[in-house]
């Protein structure tokens, strides 16, 4: 059966803009290169910083609030938002790409 992330490591080496929901403190420990900083409750205020990319994808510690900010950037009219699910899950995909 394929995995949710399938094709991920593709969709990142495409340029993706990498989008960490964490906090700003968890995202200070440990961090998947290149990815920006927005927390979820930050992220209905940053919207316009997104727009025009042509995919997005979002992660978190667990895949919970990158499920959450899925959701909102759809609802936002956003179209190409891949969840990554976990920032491990990402960086993995950076490294075997």
């Amino acid at each position: 059966m394929p995995s949710a992330t399938d094709g991920l490591p593709e969709i990142i080496s495409n340029g993706a803009l990498l989008v960490d929901v964490r906090t700003p403190a968890e995202f200070a420990v440990e961090s998947v290169p290149g990815a920006i900083n927005i927390p979820l409750n930050c992220l209905q205020s940053q919207l316009q910083q997104l727009r025009g990319r042509k995919s997005i994808v979002v992660f978190c510690r667990s895949g919970n609030r990158s499920s959450q900010a899925k959701s909102i950037l759809e609802q936002h009219g956003f179209q190409h938002v891949i969840n990554g699910y976990t920032w491990q899950n990402v960086q993995q995909c950076l490294t075997h790409k």
